[in-house]
């Protein structure tokens, strides 16, 4: 997929609206970073935001466990397209290898923050503009409060502005972070790891919803995770609503009782 990544990326390079000049090297190279940065940005979101997509993107989720190794539990399948999202840039004039290397060392810095030796004090400086730690382990948990934020991978500044961001809590304030899926995998095996959301999707499709019109089990492989036509399953977004409600309301009795 490398190889078909670079061959794409080549024919939209060939056919970009920008020429550099020698002497913009800075502006060239600062785009090559922040533009895959925002892309890489783009795609995360989308993986977390249709159940289709969520599918692949689960294995570097669906880990109990916080590490190093975390960082290493790359979705299979992502290669087939993740390529797709940095097409912009070679029509931009950036070159396949360029991005591929801006690629490549953004998520080395990624794997990096796949930690819990660092806490989360050293986000209140390095954190203004950049994923921490403490960011990424916010991504990774799977407490309501954290479902979906810090999609970032070297800036933090995309999640800021565009309202996914969400710094991590104190433990002492706040119930400790759970890492993994909302609902814990029983069959730990690797063909289950991989493949456990599309044969979710698949029993959803043609088992438990098959009595559905076809345009609303459709919806089942599309929609974001968790999504149901009665409710009787809720996205990140509806649990974090009802979250904040109850927290509302529980805010309002201990007031009432003071």
């Amino acid at each position: 997929m490398k190889g078909i990544s670079f061959f794409v990326l080549s024919y939209f390079y060939q056919n970009r609206i920008i020429d550099w000049e020698g002497n913009q090297y800075w502006a060239y190279w600062t785009l090559a970073f922040l533009g895959q940065d925002f892309l890489y940005y783009l795609q995360h979101y989308f993986d977390h935001s249709s159940r289709f997509f969520w599918a692949i993107h689960v294995t570097h989720h669906n880990s109990e466990y916080y590490n190093i190794s975390t960082g290493f539990r790359s979705s299979v399948l992502q290669p087939l397209y993740r390529y797709i999202f940095f097409i912009p840039l070679a029509f931009l004039g950036i070159e396949a290898l360029h991005i591929i290397f801006a690629y490549a060392m953004i998520q080395n810095y990624g794997t990096l923050c796949h930690t819990n030796f660092i806490n989360n004090k050293f986000s209140k400086w390095w954190g203004i503009l950049f994923v921490t730690p403490s960011h990424h382990r916010v991504h990774h948990a799977s407490n309501i409060k954290y479902l979906d934020k810090n999609m970032g991978m070297f800036l933090i500044i995309w999640d800021k502005i565009f309202g996914t961001f969400q710094a991590e809590e104190d433990e002492e304030n706040y119930e400790k972070l759970k890492y993994g899926l909302t609902k814990p995998l029983e069959d730990k095996g690797p063909i289950n790891i991989i493949f456990h959301e599309w044969k979710e999707i698949y029993n959803d499709f043609f088992h438990r919803k098959k009595h559905l019109p076809l345009r609303v089990r459709l919806k089942y492989v599309f929609m974001p995770p968790g999504w149901s036509h009665d409710g009787s399953s809720k996205t990140s977004k509806e649990l974090q609503r009802e979250l904040k409600n109850t927290t509302q309301e529980i805010r309002l009795e201990k007031i009432k009782v003071e």
